[in-house]
């Protein structure tokens, strides 16, 4: 994080040699209202995981509620639940990200198909899954013609390449990232695990942006970020938040703790 006022300075360059207890009172508010706003700048990489089997309206309406309240940068949903999660989200700003490509194993025209009708319906961006026979066999000729047709439909619109499958390793991540580039996606999604995120974001080499899913708490989201993550994915972003805003005024949370978007 670049310096900024409050950081690195002590009370007495800001207001003199001779502290009164309300300017001690101020100064604290002051660093206090700084580190919240790390927290708000922090929660604006979080995606707020609402493609869940138990999603049910009910709760993918509390979902975008919650994250319109705290203005995370998206809510990732399955096709069924495009329509109303834009109603929900309205002219909120947070980004409505569709699944495409069920299990991986349909075909790159019924992928085109289906990101088609969730940008119609109201998507913002596509988190597209990959045929993992052509990721598991080394077939790169495959995965970017698959891409390139999501692509096409896809316009201006962020295409995302989902590499979170447990049966995917540092071979297949490497592959896919490299698919992603080459095919024209905007982004990758791995595991939040380390090893894998280090190997995305080497070989995205600062071309493609890196996301990580299954985050749960929130030392695992400072780690990933450390680590070169751009957006989190979380089924429990709420608790998250909680747990940052918390650590305020722990050690843990200390200056700089954060680095800048």
């Amino acid at each position: 994080m670049g310096t900024d006022l409050g950081e690195n300075i002590r009370m007495e360059d800001l207001i003199g040699p001779k502290l009164t207890p309300e300017d001690r009172a101020a100064f604290t508010e002051f660093k206090r209202t700084r580190r919240e706003q790390e927290v708000r700048n922090v929660l604006k990489r979080l995606l707020a995981d609402a493609s869940r089997r138990e999603t049910d309206n009910a709760l993918l309406k509390k979902i975008c509620d919650y994250a319109k309240r705290s203005e995370l940068s998206g809510v990732l949903v399955s096709p069924v639940h495009v329509s109303a999660a834009r109603r929900h989200l309205a002219e909120s700003g947070v980004r409505v990200i569709c699944i495409v490509g069920g299990n991986g194993e349909t075909l790159p025209a019924v992928k085109k198909y289906e990101a088609k009708r969730a940008l119609k319906a109201g998507a913002g961006e596509i988190r597209l899954i990959p045929c993992y026979p052509a990721l598991i066999g080394n077939d790169l000729s495959y995965l970017k013609r698959e891409l390139r047709k999501v692509r096409r439909v896809a316009k201006n619109r962020g295409v995302v390449l989902s590499l979170e499958d447990h049966s995917l390793g540092e071979r297949e991540i490497a592959l896919g990232t490299r698919a992603a580039a080459e095919g024209g996606a905007t982004g990758v999604c791995v595991r939040g695990e380390t090893e894998l995120v280090l190997r995305a974001v080497g070989c995205a080499a600062g071309k493609l942006s890196v996301d990580c899913s299954g985050v749960e708490n929130a030392d695992q989201l400072r780690s990933l970020i450390s680590l070169g993550a751009v957006r989190l994915v979380s089924p429990c972003p709420e608790s998250i938040s909680e747990q940052l805003f918390s650590a305020l005024d722990a050690s843990v949370f200390a200056e700089g703790n954060f680095p800048s978007d």
